[in-house]
């Protein structure tokens, strides 16, 4: 093993009957390993047990360990710098290495619990005094760790963070650092899924959010897909809902009847087994069976019983007769149109075929109302 010999001197030695010198490496015995000389110096070992006493008042007080520090050593605000050993928070800052601003939320938290008896009042420290100091966990009750907590952002945030059961401190860093959260989504399925929990629970009161969502979905064409495939999932798992929960079928001509007892049981099978899906598994394939397998059982229903199947082919006829005499009957045919302006080649033929077909129809009608 290397080891370095700082300060090591050169000095020559001479050899009793020789006529050559050598030459010979004096190493300081600070710079022999620990596993090489005698224990540490009694100096040594003040410095480790003065770390450990600074590590144990610390661990018992917290942050009232340098907030006493500050409120010592900073000289309250507006009081002159002459018949004071206190320097003002910035140059505090300056010494310390680290922002004013920093110096200031540890100055302010000390001034919040003197106003409440907890500690002594800034002009009654001098640098170097020592005091009784609170319990660590009384200082988070004082001690801001943000300027921005302190806006009405931030106090919306704390408030946030304390109803979940989380410190403030973390929410309001996530706040302050967006491009440290858009990573961690990015980067992590389950940082994304609580961010998608979150959005769904903030779009529930705020409008304005919902319509730039809704707006970023419609221009985006796979949100559209995605939702539109969602959607058409959700109305076939409510159309076999209905039929399980409610006992009652539409038929394909949209007549509402009573569900034979073996249809809803099915529906109630196909609906169960959906309900147990995890949030992570996709509904739309059991969506699409369910939906498909009681769409057939109703055609059967339907087929089964011929007076049922009359009167659903009396109401489908009928409803395109409605559907055809509304869309005929939209047809502008008053002085304003200029036939000339919109005539095209097939228009009398499309026309006369229709013609035709109404025809045919009513023929059809009237023999049938005569043998009746």
């Amino acid at each position: 093993m290397y080891v370095p010999f700082p300060a090591a001197s050169w000095q020559p030695v001479t050899h009793p009957g020789a006529s050559s010198v050598s030459v010979a490496i004096v190493v300081p015995e600070a710079a022999v390993p620990a596993d090489h000389r005698e224990a540490d110096p009694v100096g040594t070992r003040e410095l480790v047990e003065r770390d450990a006493r600074d590590f144990g008042a610390y661990a018992r007080t917290g942050g009232w360990t340098f907030g006493l520090k500050v409120a010592r050593s900073v000289r309250p605000g507006g009081q002159p710098a002459e018949g004071t050993p206190k320097v003002s928070a910035k140059e505090f800052a300056e010494l310390a290495g680290c922002s004013a601003d920093r110096v200031m939320r540890y100055y302010k938290a000390w001034d919040k619990a003197a106003d409440d008896g907890l500690v002594p009042h800034f002009e009654a420290l001098t640098p170097g005094g020592d005091v009784e100091l609170p319990d660590a966990d009384v200082w988070l009750t004082y001690y801001v760790p943000r300027s921005s907590a302190t806006s009405a952002r931030g106090t919306a945030i704390t408030a946030a963070a304390e109803a979940e059961g989380i410190r403030p401190t973390k929410a309001l860093e996530v706040a302050e650092n967006p491009t440290a959260l858009r990573a961690a989504i990015l980067a992590d399925p389950s940082t994304a899924q609580a961010a998608r929990h979150a959005l769904l629970d903030r779009l529930k009161e705020d409008p304005a959010l919902q319509t730039e969502l809704a707006r970023d979905i419609a221009r985006t064409d796979e949100l559209k897909k995605a939702v539109a495939g969602e959607t058409r999932a959700a109305d076939r798992i409510e159309y076999v809902r209905k039929v399980a929960e409610e006992g009652q079928i539409r038929t394909p001509a949209g007549q509402t009847l009573d569900a034979p007892a073996a249809l809803r049981a099915e529906a109630e099978r196909h609906l169960s087994l959906i309900d147990e899906l995890d949030d992570s598994e996709e509904a739309g394939e059991w969506a699409a069976e369910a939906y498909g397998t009681v769409k057939s059982l109703v055609a059967e229903t339907v087929e089964a019983d011929p007076e049922l199947r009359v009167q659903e082919r009396r109401t489908k006829f009928y409803s395109s007769l409605q559907k055809a005499t509304k869309v005929f009957e939209e047809l502008t045919l008053d002085d304003a149109v200029d036939f000339d302006d919109i005539y095209e080649d097939d228009m009398v033929q499309r026309l006369e075929e229709l013609q035709q077909a109404i025809n045919t129809c009513i023929t059809a009608l009237r023999k049938a109302s005569e043998t009746r």
